[in-house]
């Protein structure tokens, strides 16, 4: 009985599979798979065709230059250069294996800042003015011009007088940036913002001189606003450098630099990284 059975289950299943007498493949007939197969293949057609008409018009919307929606930051974000591992630039003066990545990462960074790249590239801009380049109507003004950043301007930290940056010295240097934002102005006309750098109240003590590059670590007027990567394709983003030239020796220093400007007063508590950066330095003898 149990072979029976076996050979039952198993013409069953192959009928089910494939009937001779109906036609069907798997219960359905050609005619029926024909029907189900048009049914699904007008219906995915009907779908892609609304996700590509979607897509379009959404596309219609957006502006190639400018970003139609701007959920701009109150307060631009700050990094350093070289940043190390984690924000910690740690080394020893007299092992040149210990901050040779360092001043290897300021050389690439500021590559594209070489006077000659610049004059090539960019205008020589009058200072402490917006550079405003507005569109006329529908007309666009694109590519829209940069003002040139040199690496002179970096002075001691430009890394053409001294490669090594002050770090074989012990009197390193490092470079701050704001970050990228669309038509950010971070300043009334006529008075540029600057960066201040200092150590945190638990290590007052441990820092007695900086010098800032350019003077007073500003961030000229003439380069902002900024109008996008594709609308001003040789922007030179402006930098301030810091050189520390009295630091305490074999100690943890805690250094924060912030923004100050008269448009960019509320420092987020959430955000350490909003108008301010903060970053562990240690020279070691």
């Amino acid at each position: 009985m149990a072979k029976e059975d076996e050979k039952k289950e198993s013409g069953e299943w192959k009928e089910f599979f494939w009937n001779p007498r109906t036609h069907e493949l798997l219960g359905r007939t050609a005619s029926s798979w024909g029907l189900i197969l048009l049914f699904y293949l007008v219906f995915y057609t009907f779908l892609a065709g609304m996700f590509c008409l979607t897509m379009y018009v959404m596309l219609l919307t957006l502006d190639d230059y400018k970003p139609t929606w701007q959920d701009r930051l109150a307060t631009p974000g700050m990094m350093i250069r070289p940043k190390g591992k984690a924000l910690e630039i740690i080394y020893k003066v007299g092992d040149t294996e210990s901050w040779d990545t360092f001043t290897k990462n300021l050389n690439n960074f500021l590559a594209p800042y070489n006077n000659s790249r610049q004059v090539e590239n960019n205008d020589d801009c009058v200072p402490d003015k917006f550079f405003i380049q507005e569109d006329s109507g529908e007309v666009r003004n694109n590519p829209k011009r940069s003002c040139q950043f040199n690496r002179t301007i970096l002075g001691d930290c430009s890394g053409l007088n001294d490669p090594t940056y002050g770090y074989r010295d012990g009197k390193p240097c490092v470079l701050i940036k704001l970050n990228r934002v669309i038509g950010m102005l971070p300043e009334k006309e006529g008075q540029s913002p600057y960066v201040t750098c200092g150590a945190k109240k638990e290590d007052s003590d441990s820092i007695s001189e900086i010098a800032y590059f350019p003077p007073n670590g500003t961030f000229n007027l003439m380069y902002y606003p900024y109008y996008g990567k594709k609308a001003q394709v040789n922007y030179s983003q402006p930098l301030v450098a810091v050189k520390f030239l009295n630091i305490s020796m074999n100690t943890d220093v805690n250094v924060e630099c912030k923004i100050i400007s008269s448009t960019i007063t509320q420092l987020s508590e959430r955000d350490k990284f909003a108008g301010r950066v903060s970053f562990k330095l240690r020279i070691n003898m």
